[in-house]
């Protein structure tokens, strides 16, 4: 049994953001495990102050005489907070930064809430009723128009539904309620409505996956591989039902760009009341009452991005990952955690099953099923009735260029394009922007200079290099291309999405075009609304970035074109030909999902590129079975480990001398935990906001040793060293 344990003594105040090592007496050793709640003497307080065990060991850090024992360590089951606090610990431990930032992650300070009524909003009069209210409203009168089509697919929805993702002002509602359309019911807090429950017919494959989950609730993780359209949400569906009746509750995690009305509103029609919905535009105060509504029983499935993941269930029993490969379930901010990790550590403490599906499963995600860490499960055909994967080709940008032909959209798109619209089909035009004019190719043969020694694109910097941000690597640019001699090696510039709205809006001057990036999504409600006004048939093509790949089905689509396919193989990033794949394979689903076929055209200046040909054939197993020889060979992720170290400081002269001291600490110790180091080397981005900026790769094949490597930078941080900050990223 540990003799002493690291007790953090109050969760909500920064000052105390650090361990403080108590002794175990031996009465109460059998109970002292990680997250267990202890009460312990601290300071001058008479009484004892509440803590938590985040660590235990034998030994004493300091003399024996100083430390004081814990006074108790009470007598019962975890609480659900408890539970949360030791999740925090681990993050802290894999992940870095602070102990403070990973428990505010985990459990969010308390918000002072208004008591809101639980309400409903109801239609008022008949569905034709409705119909023709709907037709006769203005072009201008959207959100009338999104909410009445809401409640001619159903008679009713929740109020925290139409109010946060249907973006429906209160004002809004009164004006309909006086016009006799609708009704805004208030019902008692312990009133539930079950919903209607799973609806379709699970076909055998849909069956069999969800069986197979079913009957091992309670542990183990399962990866649904399903090619787009192939109905994962079903099998969701059916193993949440299966949960609810065993008395567990749910988690499922959506990328927050993919949390549509459409999504939350089929959970409601399954479940009723006892969904509940988060996402990061909502207010604190109402996260929190969210937060609360769980721990009492109120519901029973929270859906929302990575920060549902710490919805305090008693009794979680079941945690679903859609699109699991998705990175936005990474965290931005200290600490930087992968929900999906997060996902499974916190199943196993709490004895729940996970699910991950994806039509592109992350490579990690796949290597674990090759390991036998994972249960694989598969859906290879759509599920709708007659619907089948489009037919691709692949158009060589190359051959348009000898063929004069320097627009963005090729003839055969182009050509493509004209047949849907006379047919009254819908085209999506997908721009790959996750690639920028940082890498040099060449236009006549498709060659990206690339580093030799850790096999991602090189650079282009001011000075005329080209350079490696993982190792430092240089050479000079040359304006010739090495390959093949063409005076077209240059750096990629980019092309906006508002750049090819215009050239579509002239090249189909009859067509209805619509255009989702940045730019064009800046209100609250401007998302749904462009997809809503999409789906409607108030749009021909819709033109876009990442963000219009995400999981939307548009019966009407036919064609989808891919107008610069290779872009992001440039980016300066061992994972480029995985998101490549993953982009291209989720853009080329959205086409032909009914019974209509459909088509995609993929342009690229790279046919051959083995990400490129995986996606045009849908063929998952041979993209993975290329890139993890890839990884293998260079030692990346998921085979090793990878811990980014990236510092910072406004005196760039500080910050290289820190960095190179810093490194040569890391190469010590790294030596007797068999991990290698890298750098310091420049970034992808060396100075922002007048920081500077530089970053060190530590590899390894055990976590563990990785961990050290990491605890001693933190250290190295803690002391004098000239102020330099310092981020982790792990893998």
């Amino acid at each position: 049994m540990a003799a002493y344990a690291d007790i953090i003594i109050d969760i909500a105040a920064p000052v105390l953001d650090r361990t403080f090592q108590y002794e175990v007496p031996a009465e109460l050793q059998e109970r002292a495990e990680v997250g267990s709640p202890v009460l312990v003497p601290f300071g001058n307080a008479k009484a004892p102050r509440r803590g938590y065990i985040v660590g235990l060991s034998d030994e004493p850090k300091v003399d024996r005489g100083k430390i004081k024992p814990i006074a108790d360590i009470p007598e019962r089951d975890l609480s659900i907070e408890d539970s949360l606090v030791a999740l925090a610990y681990r993050i802290k431990r894999r992940y870095g930064g602070s102990l403070y930032d990973a428990l505010r992650t985990v459990i969010p300070s308390r918000q002072k809430i208004a008591i809101v009524p639980k309400r409903k909003v109801r239609r008022a009069v008949t569905a034709e009723a409705l119909a023709e209210v709907l037709r006769n409203l203005s072009k201008r009168e959207t959100a009338k128009a999104r909410l009445y089509g809401a409640l001619l697919e159903t008679e009713e929805i929740p109020y925290e539904l139409v109010t946060g993702k249907l973006k429906i002002t209160a004002a809004a509602l009164s004006k309909a309620q006086e016009e006799g359309i609708l009704i805004v019911a208030e019902l008692d807090e312990s009133e539930s409505e079950p919903g209607e429950g799973l609806t379709v017919t699970l076909n055998e494959e849909q069956r069999s996956a969800a069986d197979t989950v079913a009957a091992s609730l309670g542990s183990g993780v399962f990866v649904l591989h399903g090619i787009t359209g192939s109905g994962k949400t079903e099998v969701y569906l059916s193993v949440i039902e299966r949960a609810l009746a065993s008395g567990k509750q749910v988690i499922v995690l959506i990328p927050e760009i993919a949390l549509t009305y459409q999504t939350v509103l089929r959970f409601y029609r399954c479940f009723g009341d006892r969904v509940a919905f988060v996402h990061s535009k909502m207010p604190a105060g109402e996260r929190y009452r969210m937060r609360e509504r769980a721990k009492e029983g109120k519901i029973s499935i929270m859906i929302g991005p990575r920060s549902a993941l710490f919805t305090p269930f008693p009794n979680l029993g079941l945690i679903i990952v859609d699109e699991e490969h998705e990175t936005s379930y990474r965290s931005e901010l200290t600490p930087r955690y992968h929900a999906v990790d997060v996902a499974v550590e916190r199943a196993g403490m709490c004895g729940a099953t996970v699910v991950l599906g994806s039509a592109t499963p992350s490579l990690e995600t796949y290597y674990h099923c090759e390991r036998g860490n994972y249960t694989l499960l598969t859906l290879s055909k759509r599920a709708k009735e007659g619907a089948r994967l489009p037919r691709t080709e692949i158009v060589d940008l190359r051959e348009e260029l000898k063929a004069k032909n320097f627009s963005v959209i090729s003839r055969r798109l182009r050509s493509a394009i004209e047949e849907r619209l006379a047919r009254h089909e819908q085209v999506m035009l997908f721009l790959n922007r996750r690639g920028y004019a940082g890498f040099v190719s060449c236009r006549a043969c498709g060659y990206i200079a690339r580093c030799p020694h850790c096999d991602i694109s090189l650079t282009y910097h001011n000075d005329g290099t080209l350079r490696c941000h993982y190792c430092g690597h240089r050479v000079p640019y040359k304006k010739v291309c090495p390959e093949c001699g063409s005076a077209y090696f240059l750096p990629f510039g980019k092309s906006g999405t508002q750049k090819i709205e215009e050239l579509v809006e002239k090249e189909f001057p009859k067509a209805r075009v619509l255009r989702m990036d940045a730019d064009t999504t800046k209100a609250a409600d401007d998302y749904e609304a462009i997809l809503s006004d999409f789906a409607e048939g108030r749009g021909d093509i819709l033109i876009g970035t990442q963000m219009i790949v995400k999981g939307h089905d548009f019966p009407n689509v036919t064609l989808v074109g891919a107008l610069a396919a290779d872009l992001s193989l440039g980016v300066a990033d061992y994972g480029c030909a995985e998101r490549t794949f993953d982009l291209l394979a989720q853009a080329a689903g959205r086409a032909g999902r009914d019974r209509i076929p459909g088509e995609v055209i993929i342009q690229t200046y790279r046919p051959d590129h083995y990400a490129i040909t995986a996606a045009a054939e849908a063929d998952y197993r041979a993209f993975y079975d290329t890139e993890i020889r890839y990884r293998r060979s260079f030692g990346y992720p998921p085979v090793r480990h990878m811990l980014t170290i990236v510092g910072g400081h406004r005196r760039e002269e500080t910050l290289e001398r820190a960095m190179e001291e810093l490194a040569a600490c890391a190469r010590e110790i790294a030596e007797t935990a068999g991990a290698s180091v890298i750098g310091p080397a420049l970034p992808q981005m060396p100075k922002k906001n007048d920081m500077y900026f530089r970053v060190i790769y530590v590899k390894s094949g055990d976590i563990e040793s990785l961990i050290t490597v990491k605890d001693a930078a933190e250290n190295w941080m803690h002391g004098s060293r000239g102020g330099v900050g310092l981020t982790f990223d792990v893998d």
